[in-house]
């Protein structure tokens, strides 16, 4: 298959081998998941780029650019910070479909898929927390030194905005905004109260997390995330059905079948890898075992954050309050975007892109 830029596309093979010995019956390949990608990508209105891009080590980052078709233009104004788009745990470039148009109007838009996850390579991750985040830490800085981008507006959805204010901490110099879409990962795990102990102050509201991720947790223990996608073999994509039906929901205005669905076993009934380093970095599903909000002192005081939540989401939005607090008078902004759940990006994008487009618009 090619792209819109007439480059020749080929897959790449994974290369953890620990899953290497599972039965054939297992409905997936990479090929599979590049089928279910394409049919994503193609609703894209834009120009589209899109390629492996090769590291130092020789792992591959699966990315698309996205840039407006009138920007060629010469009376087009475009900036020439791109944002960049890294997704959450177990996801991929295709979800980020309702958001790419929208948001290349001004400038250019490149989605990756994180080492370990969707097409790009799988290698091993180290099992210590600190080794796995510096591994896909170094993998978006080898991958930014290959396209050759000097400045970025980066914009990281949970696991992503994670990765994302490891990489600001440690390369400031090439971040010009950092965007947090629902960040996993950061608030300090909360201990125990002991028995008779009386609650102090106000009580904190807790939003129950949803069915499918107790159902993860469960067997996050024992297992990798998701082994039980893989485990159940061609009842797999069955299994993500049931238990994630919200992404069939919110996309059905622009696929009425199991388009979004097929495309998220697909990237998860690979081998395992990308969440082979997450739960390294996990003492349990909700929580890191290197909490980021006792590092965001680390970020340059000059360095404008926005943390975005949803209003109906499982992360607990008051963790953005916190880390205004760290950062003093620093510029940090926190937006609450109203009947969003943790996938902010698709519950309302319109909502979603105005917001993210009016950070861009301060950043030339």
């Amino acid at each position: 298959m090619r792209n819109r830029s007439g480059t020749e596309n080929t897959d790449i093979k994974p290369t953890s081998g620990n899953w290497s010995w599972w039965p054939s019956w297992r409905p997936t390949s990479m090929s599979l998941l590049k089928i279910a990608e394409a049919k994503i990508l193609a609703c894209i209105q834009s120009n589209v780029w899109s390629r492996f891009v090769t590291l130092t080590n020789q792992n591959k980052i699966w990315t698309l650019k996205v840039t407006n078709k009138t920007a060629c233009k010469p009376a087009d104004k475009v900036s020439q910070t791109p944002l960049v788009m890294v997704h959450g745990f177990g996801g991929g470039v295709g979800l980020w479909i309702r958001n790419l148009d929208a948001l290349s109007h001004s400038r250019p838009v490149y989605a990756v898929d994180l080492l370990g996850f969707g097409r790009s390579s799988r290698p091993s991750f180290p099992s210590d927390a600190s080794l796995a985040e510096e591994q896909f830490v170094s993998s978006i800085e080898q991958w930014r030194e290959s396209l050759g981008l000097e400045h970025m507006i980066l914009l990281g959805h949970s696991l992503g905005g994670y990765l994302a204010t490891s990489y600001t901490i440690q390369y400031p110099e090439r971040v010009s905004h950092l965007i947090l879409v629902d960040a996993w990962g950061f608030p300090e795990r909360p201990q125990p109260q002991s028995q008779g102990s009386g609650s102090q102050g106000s009580e904190v509201k807790r939003v129950s997390p949803p069915r499918w991720l107790k159902a993860v947790a469960s067997v996050f223990s024992l297992f990798n995330p998701l082994a039980v996608i893989r485990a159940a073999g061609p009842w797999g994509p069955g299994l993500v059905n049931r238990f994630r039906p919200d992404f069939k929901r919110k996309f059905e205005d622009i696929f009425d079948d199991d388009t979004m669905t097929q495309y998220i076993y697909h990237c998860n009934a690979q081998s395992p890898s990308g969440e082979v380093g997450f739960k390294a970095m996990s003492e349990s599903f909700g929580w890191a075992k290197r909490p980021m909000v006792q590092r965001v002192n680390l970020l340059p005081p000059t360095m404008p954050v926005t943390m975005l939540y949803g209003a109906l989401s499982w992360v607990d939005s008051s963790t953005g309050n916190r880390v205004a607090e760290i950062r003093g008078k620093s510029p940090t902004s926190v937006i609450l975007i109203e009947d969003a759940s943790h996938h902010v990006y698709a519950d309302q994008p319109d909502e979603f892109n105005r917001v993210v487009q009016n950070i861009c618009n301060t950043v030339d």
